[in-house]
């Protein structure tokens, strides 16, 4: 175990962690929200710093991140945990590894919940927890052999991997890599100024824009969420949003139009990624997002005034591919995460000289 950044010392041994707006209070011997960070004595560990679930060589467009470094490589690490319970998640069998292995007990209602949804305690899981050991440097050098040209940090939420992050992030930036973010956007203003010290993207989860949604399906609050998109464009960290359209739970015209306005008042620049739902974990019973919704989200996306819109998990379609916003020239085609071709020369369309926002566009 590592001593974890960002908490602090409260009586009775409690400590109190500060990395992500949930704030936890966690008493000796207890675990956060996450369940990777570990109260032993009255100093927090985590309990991720030197192991990893899941590593992998991906195309950037996978993250998606569209506008940075477009069909370069990026070397993909997780841990396991995350610091939101979304019914809907697509990695649900690494994020919640540490609950799904709690013990279960039936509401009133008659629903399974969690027996100690907050804070659950080490000696309920023991102090096994999975994943290969694992330096920075050893992350570092591997993502170098591989050809990439960044380390993302994703498929569970790295603000819980902090850490492991960060002093991979360090590392990285010193040799030559850039780090990418995937994350759901709920972390505190203190770690998030440090962590954009050494990221250079991050494509945010903006996944409802009611907080009642936020609150139910997700179990944390909209505004922190928000407060972190506009930091990270302020920090001048590249920023991508991705919104997982639900039929009947975010496909309102409504909501998807509040979505596009919020990402507009922050930058026209930014992309909106609408992407495909398909069933998992908790919430199987929704059919796929039809392709018909995606594109009028994508119209709303561009009526708003957004300059770069994409349709996610639907290739084949033409969603994926990017147009200069001025003359509307295809620069670059893609088939689903792979790029096709890319016209795009010194950042800027060859058609019309316009800008292309982004970094290392072409």
């Amino acid at each position: 175990m590592k001593e974890a950044a960002f908490y602090d010392r409260l009586d009775h041994k409690r400590v109190q962690c500060r990395l992500c707006p949930h704030d936890c209070i966690i008493a000796n011997g207890g675990r956060g929200v996450c369940a990777v960070r570990y109260n032993s004595g009255g100093t927090l560990f985590t309990l991720v710093a030197d192991r990893v679930i899941a590593r992998n060589l991906e195309p950037i467009e996978k993250k998606p991140l569209f506008h940075f470094h477009p069909g370069s490589s990026a070397y993909s690490i997780a841990t396991v945990g995350c610091s939101l319970r979304c019914t809907f998640c697509q990695n649900w069998e690494i994020s919640q590894w540490p609950r799904e292995r709690l013990p279960r007990h039936l509401d009133t209602d008659g629903e399974e919940r969690d027996a100690e949804p907050v804070c659950p305690r080490l000696a309920r899981l023991g102090d096994q927890v999975p994943g290969e050991r694992v330096t920075p440097a050893q992350i570092v050098q591997t993502a170098h052999d591989s050809g990439a040209r960044s380390i993302a940090y994703t498929f569970t939420e790295p603000t819980i991997f902090y850490e492991l992050a960060c002093e991979t992030a360090r590392l990285a930036r010193k040799s030559g890599l850039s780090n990418v973010f995937i994350t759901n956007g709920y972390i505190n203003e203190a770690p998030q100024r440090e962590l954009a010290t050494v990221l250079d993207a991050a494509n945010v989860d903006l996944k409802f824009f009611r907080d009642e949604s936020y609150r139910h399906l997700s179990r944390i609050r909209l505004q922190p969420v928000l407060d972190a998109i506009q930091r990270y464009h302020a920090l001048g960290v590249w920023l991508e949003v991705t919104t997982l359209v639900i039929p009947g739970v975010n496909d309102s015209d409504e909501e998807l139009a509040d979505i596009a306005g919020f990402i507009h008042s922050v930058s026209p620049d930014i992309p909106w990624h609408v992407s495909r739902f398909h069933a998992a974990y908790e919430m199987r019973d929704i059919l796929p997002t039809p392709a018909a919704t995606l594109q009028r989200a994508a119209d709303i996306g561009r009526q708003a005034g957004l300059r770069h819109v994409y349709q996610g998990n639907l290739p084949g379609r033409g969603g994926e591919d990017s147009y200069c916003h001025h003359c509307g020239q295809r620069l670059i085609q893609r088939y689903g995460v792979y790029l096709l071709s890319n016209r795009i020369r010194q950042g800027c369309c060859p058609e019309c000289g316009t800008a292309i926002a982004g970094v290392g566009m072409g």
